[in-house]
C-alpha cells in the first residue's frame, strides 16, 4: 500500500510541520502551570459507574497532583456524587485510603470520620456529630457538609472536575469526540485486567509514547511482529480531543500459540475481526486492515475500542518528572475454560507490550533533562502528539 507521506500535515496545516520544544517536558514551572490551568480545570475520568452498583457503595480515588482524594458514593436515590475526602471538623480523611483506589460499601450510605465520629450521608450532609451542643452557636451543620466536586457520567465512565466554580458540562466538553466514541458496549465487556506503575518521567512523555504507532515496528518487534505496520488512518482532530484508526498488516504472522488463542476468543488485537460492535463513525470506510480506534480525551486519557475489546491508558501527573500510569483492558466474560485460557494468553501478550512501552519512558526523561536537545522532530503519523502540544499551549495561554 502506498500513501502520501505528509497527508496529515496537509489536512491540518494549522498545526505546522516544525519541531516542538523540549522545555515543556522538563520544566517545573510549566508543570505547575499545567496543574493549575489544565488538570484543576478540565474533566478527568476517575472510574466506572458499574464499580458502584448499590446504594452506599463508594470509591475513593487519590488525585496526587491536587494533594487530595475524592469520594464517589452512590446515594439511595441511585445518583453518584463526589466529594473531597476531607472532614469538615479538623480536616482528617473521612475514608482512610488503602491505595490509589479504595472501594467499599455501606448499606446505610453513611460515612463516619474515625477521628471524632462526624457522620455524613451520601449527599455530603452532616447527619450526626458527637457533643454537638458544645460547638459555638454560629456553627451550622447545613453549611458545613463535605466539599463537593463536579461529577458526571458518560457511557458509564465517571468524570470529575476539580474547579470549584462553574464548569462546562461534560457532554459539551467531550463534544464530537463524545459522539464519536458513544454507543460502544463498554458495559457488556466486563472481564477486566488492570495495571499501574509509577514512572520517573513527565506525564506528556508517557502520554505521547502511547499516542502514536511509529514505534511498533521497533519496540514491539517481539510482541507484535509485523502486525501494526500500515500507519494511522481516519485521523480526526475534534476540538481539544483527537481520534484515529490504528490499522494492521492483514498478512502479518502470528505465533503458533497466538494463532490458537485467537481462534478460541476475541481477546487479542492481533486478529482481524468484524465490526458489529463499533459505532458508525469508527472505521466508516470498513477497512479490512482496521485494528482498533485510538482516541485521546484531553488531557490524560487514551480510550481504545475494537471488536470485543476496549482498553485505556491514563497518565496522572505527580511532579514535572513523575507520572502514575494506569492501564486497563476489558473483554467479555469467558464462558468456557478454553476461552479463559485464550484471554489469559492475550492479556499476557498485551501486558508484555505495555512493559515494552513503559520501558522507554524514564530513559527518555533523563535524556531530555540533559539539555543536549532543545527540540523534538515529529513525523507525519505523530500528528496526535503535535495536536496535543498545541492544545496544552492553548490552555497555558488562557
Amino acid at each position: 500500500m502506498t500513501q502520501e507521506n505528509n497527508r496529515w500535515s496537509k489536512k491540518y496545516p494549522e498545526l505546522g510541520e516544525g519541531p516542538i520544544p523540549v522545555e515543556p517536558y522538563v520544566s517545573e514551572e510549566i508543570y505547575d502551570q499545567e496543574v493549575e490551568k489544565i488538570f484543576k480545570k478540565t474533566w478527568l475520568k476517575v472510574g466506572r459507574d458499574d464499580e458502584l452498583p448499590k446504594p452506599g457503595d463508594y470509591k475513593v480515588k487519590k488525585i496526587g497532583f491536587a494533594k487530595t482524594s475524592i469520594i464517589m458514593i452512590r446515594g439511595k436515590d441511585g445518583r453518584v456524587r463526589g466529594f473531597h475526602n476531607v472532614c469538615s471538623h479538623r480536616g482528617n480523611k473521612v475514608i482512610v485510603e488503602t491505595g490509589e483506589e479504595t472501594f467499599g460499601g455501606r448499606k446505610s450510605a453513611l460515612m463516619t470520620c474515625r477521628f471524632h465520629g462526624w457522620v455524613y450521608d451520601a449527599e455530603g450532609q452532616i447527619v450526626n456529630l458527637p457533643e454537638e451542643e458544645k460547638f459555638s452557636p454560629c456553627f451550622e451543620k447545613e453549611e458545613n457538609g463535605l466539599t463537593p466536586v463536579h461529577i458526571d457520567v458518560w457511557e458509564g465512565f465517571i468524570f470529575i472536575n476539580l474547579d470549584p466554580g462553574e464548569v462546562t458540562p461534560l457532554k459539551e466538553y467531550l463534544g464530537e469526540l463524545g459522539d464519536h466514541m458513544s454507543g460502544f458496549p463498554y458495559d457488556k465487556l466486563t472481564k477486566g485486567y488492570r495495571y499501574y506503575t509509577y514512572l520517573d518521567c513527565n506525564w506528556k512523555v508517557a502520554h505521547d509514547a502511547f499516542a502514536e504507532a511509529y514505534h511498533v515496528e521497533t519496540i514491539h518487534a517481539g510482541s507484535f511482529p509485523n502486525i501494526f505496520s500500515t500507519g494511522l488512518q481516519n485521523v480526526q482532530l475534534l476540538g481539544d480531543h483527537r481520534a484515529t484508526a490504528v490499522c494492521m498488516n492483514i498478512d502479518g504472522g502470528e505465533t503458533p500459540v497466538a494463532k490458537i488463542a485467537t481462534a478460541k476468543s476475541r481477546s487479542s488485537l492481533v486478529k482481524r475481526a468484524e465490526s458489529s460492535m463499533l459505532p458508525p463513525g469508527i472505521n466508516p470506510d470498513k477497512r479490512e486492515d482496521f485494528g482498533f480506534e485510538l482516541s485521546v480525551i484531553f488531557p490524560n486519557l487514551l480510550l481504545h475500542v475494537s471488536e470485543g475489546i476496549w482498553f485505556l491508558h491514563q497518565f496522572w501527573p505527580l511532579a514535572n518528572n513523575q507520572t502514575l500510569w494506569e492501564g486497563q483492558y476489558f473483554v467479555k466474560e469467558p464462558e468456557t475454560n478454553s476461552e479463559r485460557w485464550a484471554q489469559e494468553s492475550a492479556i499476557v501478550l498485551q501486558r508484555n507490550a505495555w512493559l515494552e512501552d513503559t520501558a522507554t519512558m524514564e530513559a527518555t526523561q533523563i535524556a531530555l533533562e540533559s539539555g543536549a536537545k532543545k527540540f523534538m522532530h515529529l513525523q507525519d503519523d505523530e500528528i496526535l502528539i503535535r495536536h496535543g502540544f498545541h492544545v496544552v499551549e492553548k490552555y497555558l495561554e488562557l
